[in-house]
């Protein structure tokens, strides 16, 4: 007797055979996540508590701490993990003494060995920038608070959710049982927001052992642009500029000494205001000219993302724009350089009047880079104009200039099969298309990545557009939270359907 398979079954059966994502248990693993989002919120309250700000050198025991607790929760799990000395940092000199301070330990980790299967490691860092509550927060910084589904705190968004939810995303398989996709490995970080001291050396020296057999970089330390999810593609670079003008040798008196001296300040400003024009247009020669030219392909991806000009300005409180059109707008935060003036040293700038005349004092400022930009080249152009320009002034003062910072912009491949992958996942979890965006901000170790390892990266953002990184009143919405912790699982599946190289 011959026994026949109703269609229905055999219709299934070739269905699977055929499209084998259908085996993945996305609605489980989906469903997991979901009854275990209290205790995910409360890891992220344990973790935004530790004040990680690694600028603060009076906090580096917290930095130190926090890069324990990630080891901690990843040896927890059954990682294979490693806490790795990336040396020390000098903090201050005094006389012909140097003071050091132990740099955090790099967390890296490894879940997974299978040589038939991918491997993808997961960059992210647990440090944050300075927040205090005088600073005009609504809640205490470091005291994770839930209000109408946002997660207030800082680091929440920058950059301590998104690493746990890649971490809760290794959970949820182990939990259920079900095999990782790919094998995962984690590089974790506690320096990233005083520029990743110690990293570049560290991934060069993990290049042949570590990251040997690392097929993808994965990066979640940015964020989408509206409501609508979305993939980043590239960021910009930074040149980081001090300019020093130095006069007499010490600070003066401006009744008694105003008008008998040429004032290191009125120099610093003049030399200042030729960086830049009004209008946004910058006047160091050679930097627009290297910039590389905005292609037909370009313009059509900026005019399909979803961006609201209104709503911009009433975020950042501001009447009007440098440009008002939507293109121009994205082109301009994201593949355009920009000149931008921080601050300025050694000037009063505390309450009150004093009536002093500087004797030194040192400007602040920043080139944020693109293609095809040489911060090299860069340093020397602006080195070069501001030495011409001081010139020009005749004062007896001293200008010195050092670049400080040379971040290198990076840029993937849009049709890259990460990004189509990215797709599919975002698809899968929020049934939309995800805008391709790039970061007008640096995310120096991603060219460092791909320049050492030559494997190909994606950044797959989960932070809201609204969560004011590195501003007062910092946020990771729950939504944004639980959620992505589902897109990174649901990517780890298309990831694992990539054609091995």
């Amino acid at each position: 007797m011959i026994w026949q398979l109703p269609s229905v079954l055999l219709l299934l059966i070739s269905s699977v055979i055929s499209h084998p994502h259908n085996l993945f248990e996305y609605n489980e693993l989906s469903e997991y996540v979901d009854s275990h989002q209290e205790e995910y919120v409360q890891t992220l309250r344990d973790w935004v508590a530790v004040e990680s700000d690694s600028s603060d050198v009076l906090k580096r025991p917290d930095c130190h701490r926090m890069m324990d607790m990630t080891a901690e929760k990843l040896r927890a799990m059954g990682g294979k993990v490693e806490l790795v000395d990336i040396g020390k940092r000098t903090v201050f000199r005094l006389f012909t003494h140097s003071f050091h301070l132990d740099l955090p330990k790099v967390v890296t980790a490894q879940f997974g060995s299978d040589p038939s299967k991918q491997t993808v490691c997961v960059y992210g860092h647990v440090d944050v920038q300075p927040a205090k509550l005088e600073d005009g927060w609504a809640t205490d910084p470091y005291n994770l608070t839930d209000i109408d589904g946002n997660l207030y705190g800082r680091g929440a968004s920058d950059n301590k959710a998104p690493v746990l939810a890649w971490i809760h995303t290794v959970e949820a398989y182990q939990a259920l049982k079900i095999d990782l996709p790919v094998n995962v490995k984690f590089i974790i970080e506690g320096m990233e927001e005083t520029g990743s001291n110690g990293l570049d050396a560290m991934i060069m020296a993990q290049r042949d052992s570590f990251l040997s057999d690392v097929d993808y970089i994965l990066i979640s330390d940015c964020g989408w642009l509206s409501r609508r999810p979305a993939l980043t593609y590239g960021t910009r670079g930074n040149c980081y500029f001090f300019a020093e003008v130095e006069g007499p040798k010490q600070d003066l008196h401006s009744g008694v000494y105003g008008g008998t001296v040429i004032e290191p300040m009125t120099d610093l400003i003049g030399i200042l205001d030729t960086l830049i024009s009004p209008s946004g247009k910058i006047l160091i020669p050679g930097i627009r000219e290297a910039v590389a030219p905005l292609s037909d392909e370009e313009w059509k991806m900026y005019q399909d993302i979803e961006f609201d000009i209104e709503s911009y300005k009433s975020k950042i409180g501001v009447s009007q724009l440098m440009y008002n059109n939507k293109v121009d707008l994205l082109a301009h935060r994201w593949r355009y350089p920009t000149v931008t003036v921080h601050g300025i040293e050694g000037a009063f700038s505390a309450p009150g009047t004093k009536t002093v005349i500087p004797a030194k004092v040192i400007a602040k400022f920043s080139i944020r880079q693109v293609p095809n930009m040489d911060p090299a080249v860069v340093k020397k152009q602006v080195t070069d104009y501001l030495n011409s320009v001081f010139a020009k002034r005749k004062s007896p003062n001293k200008l010195k200039v050092t670049m400080v910072i040379g971040a290198k912009p990076w840029l993937a491949d849009t049709k890259h099969p990460l990004y189509e992958a990215g797709k599919a996942a975002v698809k899968r979890v929020f049934n939309v298309e995800p805008d391709l965006i790039r970061e007008g901000g640096t995310i120096p170790i991603a060219k460092t990545f791909e320049d050492v390892t030559g494997k190909s990266i994606i950044m797959l953002p989960i932070g809201g557009f609204d969560d004011g990184l590195h501003s007062q009143n910092e946020k990771m919405s729950r939504y944004n939270y639980i959620e992505g912790t589902k897109l990174f699982i649901a990517y780890l599946h298309e990831v694992a359907h990539l054609k091995k190289n």
